[in-house]
């Protein structure tokens, strides 16, 4: 995401904010940044009627800058496609104020986002990670079966399902293994094209200082088989991108050839040192850290809205190892009350605590894992007994279920 232009006031969060989408990942930040009740500028087609002095009535299509009022966003994270829907905020000749609309963000065409109560510091952030060029996609993943592949794309804040193969292979049988050897060799064949069609890999080669790691996941052996079928066909073809990319290819077992399996792939302790450097790696680390400390069970480890603020207000969120674990959709509440809540327990926690505050993204295995907790949960500095304790309501409290969860 490009930034074009800024003006924000610091102490009020007041000013505007034009951005230009530039790959589909930008679409995901601009999903995230987009609130309703925002005021949201872009460009706009729309049909235009016009009657004569004659009475004769005719229509044509009209390119128009369009300012809305936003009621609704509408992402597809397969198409990365992003609408925007809302109530015309600034008249002009073609468009009466009040009327509704929908504005359909596309890469490469600019747009100017205003927020309805300022930018707040979660806002500025998440408008700062999107435009911090660095932080694109950081790892491919193919989740194989024996005729069953998943090709996924895990960037910063998304896990992609680029393209599902499916080949029919028959089994082995006795007298017939080269009929299921010769299925599997056209099922690698068709997953490896289609791998590298989705890769891009000689523009993506040209284009990145290092290439990025490819996770081969399987049950059994077909992940190993794949990977022996590639190093096959890259000496075969003499395909340097192809022989790089063989460098940073990791094996690991899974429990099946679904998308969700990633989750358990990601957490072994194998593949995280080797990925360590993802974001996707740490928040797994982090949430692994955090059933870990619910296991044993020491007060150390607390989940639920009601109960981890309670712990923020004993100081047990703070210097020394304290870390605020909230997922982003928080941050997308209609309730502006409730938004401000999370807003100000973010701040808290960083500026005035000192503690560590880690945004899981909702699209994450990690941050679906959260969102089964209440979507915050914290790691203390020191151990806390009965937050979930209420003296006038010992039975719930008024944010739900809650508390410390013991496996």
């Amino acid at each position: 995401m490009r930034l074009l232009k800024s003006q924000i006031e610091k102490k009020t969060g007041a000013g505007f904010a034009t951005l230009l989408p530039e790959e589909p990942e930008d679409m995901w930040h601009a999903y995230n940044l987009i609130q309703e009740s925002d005021r949201l500028r872009a460009k706009a087609v729309r049909r235009v009627s016009k009657t004569s002095d004659a009475g004769s009535t005719s229509s044509q299509r009209v390119t128009l800058d369009l300012t809305i009022a936003v009621t609704s966003t509408e992402f597809d994270i397969g198409s990365g496609q992003l609408h925007v829907s809302g109530r015309v905020a600034s008249e002009n000749e073609h468009v009466k104020m009040g009327q509704h609309h929908t504005l359909d963000l596309e890469l490469n065409r600019s747009f100017t986002l205003e927020k309805a109560d300022g930018w707040d510091s979660i806002a500025l952030e998440m408008l700062k990670e999107a435009c911090d060029t660095g932080k694109r996609a950081e790892l491919w993943a193919v989740v194989l079966g024996e005729g069953t592949a998943n090709i996924c794309i895990i960037t910063e804040h998304q896990t992609i399902l680029r393209q599902k193969v499916e080949v029919s292979v028959p089994r082995k049988r006795k007298g017939g293994v080269d009929g299921h050897s010769k299925g599997m060799d056209k099922f690698f064949s068709t997953t490896l094209s289609t791998l590298l069609r989705q890769m891009d890999l000689p523009n993506m080669s040209a284009q990145q200082d290092k290439t990025l790691p490819l996770l081969l996941a399987s049950p059994g052996f077909v992940a190993s088989a794949f990977l022996a079928y590639i190093k096959a066909e890259a000496t075969r073809t003499t395909n340097r991108p192809l022989l790089m990319l063989i460098r940073s290819i990791i094996i690991a077992h899974s429990s099946s050839a679904h998308v969700h399996s990633l989750n358990e792939v990601l957490a072994s302790p194998a593949v995280t040192t080797k990925l360590s450097d993802t974001r996707y790696a740490r928040e797994t680390a982090y949430m692994d850290k955090f059933r870990t400390l619910m296991r044993e069970d020491d007060g150390r480890a607390w989940y639920g809205p009601r109960e981890v603020e309670r712990a923020v207000d004993k100081g047990a969120v703070g210097r020394g190892g304290g870390v605020l674990l909230i997922n982003n959709a928080l941050f997308r509440a209609q309730n502006v009350a409730q938004r401000r809540r999370w807003v100000k327990l973010v701040d808290r926690v960083r500026d005035t605590e000192g503690g560590e505050v880690r945004v899981l993204s909702s699209q994450h295995e990690s941050g679906k894992r959260l969102e089964a907790l209440g979507n915050v949960a914290a790691i203390l500095t020191f151990p806390l007994e009965d937050l979930d304790e209420d003296d006038d309501d010992p039975v719930g409290g008024e944010d739900g279920e809650g508390g410390e969860m013991i496996i």
